[in-house]
């Protein structure tokens, strides 16, 4: 029998939790050896589409006073200064945000220079290979591929299957097989869309009380396609 539970969903960040797949495995382990004091690697490069893991594994490195730091937040070059002034470590998301503002990519410059100066661990990510983010500085460009580098790839069913399994589990429902390759078949490759069609069928089934099953799957896809969204 399903059982339903009003309580939030607050998503964990950590290696633990990391859903593990062929196209990202070289990414976690890269990962734990950044966040292992013992390991002599300080820095890491990550990338690949959205809703691949990236974020995940940045923050599982941003723990204590590690600072993180996404370039989607509107950022002024002081107060990235500020935010990582203290930091033991240097861990900044979605490269592929900078914006066209000079004095802000000197400044990250600058502190990618200071803190590989000084042994400090760097962890950064963004969707494509340093050399196509463009409004990096060059040399940090260059400076990116001299450390560990890897691509996170969930395109494939299996991969996508193992991340529907583990959204499932950290709302303690149980997703029938059936559901996932329906899910799978109907929604776009991107990890974002495949977890928010669950997270509508979820919905729906807590509000009816009803258990998660492919006719009310095949229900909600319709009342979606309609142009309800839950």
């Amino acid at each position: 029998m399903q059982q339903f539970f009003d309580f939030p969903v607050i998503p964990t960040f950590g290696f633990d939790s990391f859903v593990t797949c062929e196209g990202n495995a070289a990414a976690l382990r890269f990962a734990m050896r950044i966040a292992d004091p013992a390991d002599p690697e300080k820095l890491l490069y990550l990338h690949g589409p959205s809703g691949s893991g990236k974020t995940h594994l940045l923050k599982s490195i941003a723990t204590g006073a590690v600072r993180y730091l996404s370039l989607k937040e509107q950022t002024e070059p002081e107060a990235l200064v500020s935010l990582f002034s203290c930091s033991p470590g240097l861990v900044v998301d979605d490269l592929h945000e900078m914006p066209d503002n000079p004095a802000l990519k000197a400044a990250l410059w600058q502190l990618f220079n200071d803190f590989h100066t000084s042994g400090r661990i760097i962890a950064m990510s963004g969707m494509h290979p340093p050399r196509e983010l463009v409004r990096l500085d060059d040399h940090l460009t260059s400076r990116l591929l001299w450390g560990l580098v890897a691509r996170l790839d969930t395109s494939d069913d299996h991969s996508r299957s193992m991340i529907l399994k583990k959204v499932a589990d950290d709302r303690q429902i149980r997703l029938p097989d059936d559901v996932i390759d329906y899910i799978l078949a109907t929604a776009s490759r991107e990890v974002g869309d495949l977890i928010s069609c669950f997270d509508q069928l979820y919905r729906v089934s807590m509000a009816e009380k009803r258990r998660i099953t492919l006719p009310l799957a095949r229900e909600v896809r319709e009342l979606f396609l309609s142009g309800i969204v839950f």
